[in-house]
């Protein structure tokens, strides 16, 4: 229990700071509408040339825009902690591993307490205006209680395997000299292949059937599928089930990893 309140507390301190920052929370809902009002443009530009050929219909494709850009702190892998990086190349993580305290378990509680404070000053302005944007170009109400239900779940568990992939990365700038080109390798991937830039349903189906089985469609895919209704009932139990399995694969692989790294850490200086 007092271990817990240890991360309670680093969860705290950082969900606070979080919240300091109005005007760039005001300065990103601007530019996220922005965005999604361009894609939007672009996608009705493509349905008005055959709309039955696309998987989705637009008003599902626009839900899922909004809602993409509305919790765009949850899924978005680019954001992750400079600090972090800079204190494993500059070695004053010598300080953090000093504390009697799992350091992984803190960048957990830290990481988690950063998105979610970006999401609650960014997301309910998006939400708001974007409910008022007529049909089919604004987001819809969700498809029944059972669906927001469901997608309130799977926006929980993608938000922590987003974390828990950080965290991963994280880790491993402890074997390399600079983490830049992981960063830029991880971000590119991640981006392309968990939905951000081009919905999964859009992608051939062989391929697309490879790429849900991946940890990056546990991201953002599966929750804003739920919530547009573009799943089939049949699919979302088991859509579910991987988040849950990527969670507990990346947590495990992260522990172990950073187990490895403290000891074999050296750090010149002082």
């Amino acid at each position: 229990m007092k271990t817990m309140k240890k991360y309670l507390s680093f969860f705290q301190l950082r969900f606070t700071m979080g919240l300091q920052y109005r005007t760039a929370a005001l300065a990103g809902v601007v530019t996220q509408f922005a965005w999604g009002g361009m894609q939007i443009m672009m996608y009705r530009a493509f349905y008005r040339t055959d709309a039955a050929a696309f998987p989705m219909s637009l008003s599902a494709t626009s839900s899922y825009v909004w809602l993409q850009q509305a919790f765009l702190a949850f899924f978005a892998v680019w954001m992750m902690e400079n600090d972090i990086f800079d204190s494993i190349v500059n070695g004053n993580i010598s300080y953090e591993l000093c504390r009697p305290i799992s350091i992984y378990n803190m960048w957990f509680a830290r990481s988690m307490a950063t998105r979610l404070a970006r999401a609650v000053l960014r997301c309910f302005p998006i939400l708001i205006v974007a409910a008022f944007i007529p049909q089919p170009h604004g987001i819809d109400t969700p498809a029944s209680l059972p669906h927001f239900l469901l997608f309130v779940l799977s926006l929980i568990l993608g938000l922590a395997v987003t974390v828990t992939f950080c965290l991963l990365v994280y880790v491993l700038a402890f074997f390399t000299i600079s983490p830049q080109g992981l960063r830029i390798v991880f971000i590119s991937c991640v981006e392309f292949l968990s939905g951000a830039v081009l919905p999964l349903p859009f992608f051939p189906d062989k391929i697309r059937s490879i790429l849900e089985l991946l940890p990056f469609a546990s991201m953002q895919n599966t929750a804003l599928r739920i919530y547009s209704a573009s799943i089939r009932a049949d699919e979302i139990r088991r859509a579910i089930l991987l988040q849950v399995f990527w969670l507990v694969v990346l947590t495990a692989a992260g522990k172990l990893l950073c187990r490895v790294a403290v000891k074999r850490i050296i750090v010149q200086g002082g």
